[in-house]
């Protein structure tokens, strides 16, 4: 028992010592990080060309032999140091782009910088490639993501949109954006409309004799609220809202996507990847592995990233999110026993 004792108090020492070394680290980035610029970054580039060659290569050793191994690799060095003698062709280039959405697009930050790095250099011979992955989100998030895309359009570079997850709502209106798009056959897709909702408590509030006072100037500056009591011509107005939204929306889609029967396919209805094609919401039915697996045999293919530079409190507090995230989804799926798809 004394020894199990004396471990015990070893432990919480160490415990105790290791959580006040994190405080002083997080205390001193805190302060070496204060008054520095925000948003700095860098933009990382890759070719995807040395990708897709390393996996074959990779292949190639584990399944051929030893003999087969070197015939092949010879008659490739022969093959390369032709290729050298002949004049040099010059390949078209794809710039491969990602955008995984929050409720925020979030991912908006570093896709302006892409873009801009991007448009610096591309010509309309080029192509841009969005691998995109979102549900929607807040209107005027949305609006920006798209703005950004709709620059790529502008200076005149083909821009191709691959979904292989999900592109709705907001997703679906950065996807319209794309010249063409691509979609697998089990994406979900669509979702044009417009959706608001929020709780109200005022009649618990009447009932515990709590009064909650809203004051405003402007007829609409407040229409529906949480804690007050809401009216028909409030609600009314946030209606009309709504559908100004709405139909913004449809005449934006509609802009970038005139084979559409808009009214059909405006009602808020998402549909799978093989009857979105039906539905001209999608052009072509293939996953971006495979596109851009094919765009490498003719051309230089470039993914590119903009990397925020985060302070250690970030890089921790990020870490310390998604363990709790990973948690509570581990957690509520055990209780409620849910697939998602």
């Amino acid at each position: 028992m004394e020894f199990f004792a004396e471990y015990a108090s070893f432990l919480a020492k160490t415990v105790t010592l290791v959580a006040a070394i994190l405080v002083v680290l997080i205390t001193a980035a805190a302060l070496r990080s204060k008054g520095r610029r925000k948003g700095t970054g860098q933009l990382q580039v890759s070719k995807l060309n040395d990708f897709y060659k390393d996996l074959r290569e990779r292949l190639e050793q584990s399944l051929l032999d030893k003999d087969q191994l070197k015939a092949l690799r010879k008659a490739q060095g022969k093959s390369e140091k032709k290729q050298k003698k002949q004049p040099a062709e010059v390949k078209s280039r794809v710039f491969v782009l990602d955008f995984n959405g929050d409720i925020k697009a979030s991912a908006t930050e570093g896709l302006r910088h892409e873009i801009t790095a991007l448009l610096s250099l591309a010509t309309p011979k080029d192509e841009v490639v969005l691998r995109l992955e979102s549900g929607g989100g807040m209107v005027h998030s949305y609006g920006l993501a798209s703005s950004q895309l709709a620059r790529i359009r502008q200076a005149g570079v083909p821009l191709t949109v691959c979904i292989d997850k999900v592109a709705a709502s907001g997703g679906y209106m950065m996807a319209c954006i794309g010249e063409k798009i691509i979609s697998a056959p089990f994406a979900i897709l669509g979702s044009i409309g417009v959706v608001a909702q929020l709780p109200n408590v005022n009649r618990l509030l009447k009932k515990h004799d709590i009064d909650f006072e809203v004051l405003t100037a402007g007829e609409y500056k407040r229409t529906l609220t949480v804690f007050g009591e809401n009216t028909e011509k409030g609600r009314e107005k946030f209606q009309e809202d709504l559908d100004v939204t709405h139909q913004l929306f449809k005449n934006f889609v509609s802009r970038y996507r005139p084979q559409l029967a808009i009214d059909e396919v405006a009602t808020g209805e998402v549909w799978l990847g093989v009857a979105a094609q039906e539905k001209l919401l999608v052009d072509e039915l293939q996953t971006s592995d495979e596109y851009l697996a094919d765009k490498a045999k003719s051309a230089e293919v470039f993914h590119l990233h903009y990397a925020e530079r985060k302070s250690l409190q970030e890089r921790v507090g990020l870490a310390a999110s998604g363990s709790i995230d990973r948690v509570l989804l581990t957690w509520w799926s055990r209780l409620t026993q849910q697939r998602f798809w």
